[in-house]
């Protein structure tokens, strides 16, 4: 499956309208956005437009939203599911998941600091938490709900919960030919969670938040090489060799000519040569580390997978 990523980065007003749009009439039907990308209702607006027009329906859409650290508290988790509601102005999302494993302060604050710039932590109780979705999967607010960024630990620590009524459905993490996640997909596949692979085709090279000691990935000369074969961009085959292992892959772009692009992978297959080609570029490396929070108790890329 190939999803419209609605992530932003100070993109100009109406940009992600726009793309929106594109993106639906292009083929896209999972659309993954957040209260914390700040352009919720633009995404909301664009899918009212496209089934106000008669290109959709409500129920061919897969909206993904996300609780965000600062929301945690298993009494702000509805209150916050609600105003992302509000915001879209739909009645429910077909996907609500936990953004990070860690918890931030409750306020107004996204980022929330002291006076020397130190993040302010809460309290992390992920199974508390978890409740709290699987009591919004029950009042209709969320179709299915899920996690994301979550390793092997915290995964199993939600899914031994006793009184579980939900598991996760889904885990989104960082996935693309250079970080093949093999463990934890296998994992994953075993307990019937889907793996939902961001940046799939590497990430921008923003050192404040980005790894840019690996390089990046679509001047990689295999992946090049494979896509010359199939008249196939660099781009569309590290997509489409997650897409051939089963994992759902959110690719983002606010490029008209590269969102069409990253939709047109489901009319060719890479052999199992060239998948093993591909795998065999494992660097075993994150280009999304998110170092600024690694003294959190709950920073999940400490283990293994």
């Amino acid at each position: 499956m190939c999803v419209y990523d609605s992530t932003y980065h100070k993109t100009p007003k109406g940009s992600c309208l726009e793309a929106v749009k594109i993106a639906i009439d292009a083929g896209y039907r999972h659309i993954d956005g957040a209260f914390v990308y700040f352009n919720e209702h633009e995404v909301g607006q664009a899918i009212r437009e496209k089934i106000a027009e008669g290109k959709i329906k409500r129920e061919d859409i897969f909206y993904c939203g996300k609780l965000w650290n600062t929301c945690h508290p298993p009494e702000l988790v509805r209150p916050t599911l609600e105003k992302t509601l509000k915001i879209l102005q739909l009645d429910y999302v077909d996907l609500y998941i936990i953004e990070l494993p860690m918890a931030f302060k409750p306020g107004d604050a996204l980022y929330p600091k002291d006076e020397n710039g130190k993040f302010i932590y809460h309290e992390t109780d992920l199974c508390a938490t978890w409740e709290a979705l699987e009591a919004c999967k029950d009042a209709g607010l969320a179709k299915s709900i899920g996690v994301s960024n979550f390793n092997r630990r915290q995964l199993e620590m939600i899914m031994n919960k006793p009184g579980l009524k939900h598991k996760p459905v889904s885990n989104q993490v960082e996935c693309h030919p250079y970080f093949t996640q093999p463990k934890l997909l296998e994992f994953c596949r075993q307990h019937d969670i889907v793996i939902v692979g961001y940046s799939p085709l590497g990430t921008s090279r923003d050192e404040s938040w980005v790894n840019v000691s690996s390089p990046p990935l679509l001047k990689d000369p295999v992946l090049n090489a494979i896509g010359k074969k199939y008249n196939k961009t660099a781009a569309q085959i590290a997509l489409r060799f997650n897409v051939q292992r089963g994992v759902v892959v959110i690719p983002k772009s606010f490029n008209p000519q590269r969102i069409r692009e990253n939709f047109q992978i489901f009319d060719f297959s890479l052999t199992e040569k060239e998948m093993k080609e591909i795998e065999a570029l494992n660097k075993n490396v994150r280009y999304v580390e998110l170092l600024m929070w690694r003294d959190h108790p709950e920073y999940p890329f400490n283990d293994e997978y």
